[in-house]
């Protein structure tokens, strides 16, 4: 099946990204050399549905050197980068993807990546699992199960299983220790306040920043804060959450407490209208609204364009919204993935940890294939644990070793 991309001349520019995070990528480096050698996939189709730019397409490289077919398609439709899509398709990738997608191309394309009839699926989002269990439950029974990278897919995906809906085995990724401790909390906090500060060109020192969310994307955006110097603020609905905010030094108020004091508002929840009329009506002139979390309805978008008088986009990816008093306030990125939409997405060193567990998930399956029944199961401790010590010898780090004593001590009754 032939590539839908903007323009194959990118290719080389895109080339030159996809080569940069190789270098950086020591993990995805070691299961790359193993897998070439022994082709585990081969024969096998993959769908890769993710944020499309370098570090994704590498691993859709390291799959596809594994023996695979691979088709990528694009998560979001802002986080697409066209150089990276075209220099993933000139390697011999089927790619379904554009920067800026209309939402009638961002499904054709999803349907395009599932017109390939694959065996496993890479998910992010949950939104090729929604499709195979609706649109497309036809190809549900030929998939021998996937992986889904997120904490809103996970949470997507155990609504399923609970209900006794799931077509087939998905392993949650996102629940890895490799994963959540550093790529929701170290990777998200820094991409975020990439995106922001790129796509602002403000400073963050002297600023309020409020922090919708406890979760460990939300701890790592307001550590992150913390560092750049801004008095943060974080909202939450848990009050345990709540409460380790409070014990790690952050001033937790309700969002309509919080909304007359933000100079930035940073929303990373998974769910929706976390910042509604009643806030904005409220904000300081000059406010930033922007969204970490997956899908653009934490900031209720209606809410705002039924409070402006007016609104213009002022710089790339800032719209401007004066309102009915004439204040101004502003929404980055369409309220999507600020670190994607507005950046290039997480450290690559960070993604390096949880893209090596997406490929050990995704042999996970096809080694135990026939052998799974259709639910959410987890990366086991084991894998966590090589893909945590690849990354410490990749840094030139060494640890202690338990000696037999030792064991058996922690062993005895």
């Amino acid at each position: 099946m032939s590539s839908i991309i903007r323009d194959s001349s990118l290719a080389p520019q895109g080339q030159d990204k996809i080569n940069w995070v190789k270098e950086h990528m020591p993990v995805l480096n070691v299961l790359n050399e193993e897998l070439s050698a022994k082709k585990p996939l081969k024969g096998l189709k993959l769908v890769v549905t993710m944020h499309l730019e370098a570090k994704t397409a590498y691993l859709a490289l390291v799959l596809k050197n594994a023996g695979a077919s691979v088709a990528v398609t694009g998560s979001n439709p802002l986080s697409t980068q066209d150089d990276v899509a075209a220099a993933l398709a000139a390697n011999g990738v089927d790619v379904f993807a554009w920067y800026n997608t209309t939402e009638e191309e961002y499904k054709m394309f999803l349907h395009k990546a599932l017109d390939t009839k694959p065996d496993i699926i890479v998910d992010d989002g949950g939104d090729l699992v929604n499709l195979l269990h609706g649109e497309r439950s036809e190809l549900a029974g030929n998939i021998w199960g996937g992986s889904e990278e997120t904490t809103t897919g996970v949470h997507r995906l155990k609504a399923l299983s609970s209900a006794g809906k799931l077509r087939f085995p998905m392993m949650a990724v996102n629940d890895a220790f490799c994963k959540y401790l550093f790529d929701n909390r170290y990777g998200t906090g820094q991409s975020v306040w990439d995106g922001i500060i790129r796509t602002t060109n403000l400073t963050v020192a002297s600023k309020t920043v409020v922090v919708a969310g406890y979760g460990w994307c939300g701890k790592g955006v307001a550590m992150r804060a913390k560092g750049l110097g801004a008095n943060v603020i974080v909202t939450e609905v848990d009050p345990i959450k709540a409460a380790e905010a409070v014990f790690d030094g952050f001033t937790v108020l309700s969002m309509l407490d919080a909304a007359p004091r933000g100079d930035f508002f940073v929303t990373v929840t998974g769910c929706r209208d976390i910042i509604r009329r009643e806030h904005m009506l409220v904000m300081k002139p000059r406010a930033i609204m922007c969204n970490a979390g997956h899908f653009d309805v934490e900031i209720n978008k209606q809410h705002l364009a039924e409070v402006a008088a007016s609104q213009r986009t002022v710089r790339k990816n800032i719209e401007e919204f004066v309102l009915k008093d004439g204040r101004k306030i502003y929404l980055l990125a369409e309220g999507r993935l600020v670190n994607l939409a507005a950046g290039d997405g997480h450290p690559t060193e960070i993604m390096d940890l949880s893209f090596a567990l997406q490929a050990q998930a995704v042999l996970y399956i096809v080694e135990n294939h026939g052998k799974l029944a259709n639910e959410v199961y987890k990366v086991s401790y084991e894998l966590d644990q090589r893909v945590a010590a690849l990354k410490l010898k990749a840094m030139g780090l060494s640890i202690d070793s338990l000696s037999a004593e030792q064991i058996a001590y922690m062993n005895q009754a």
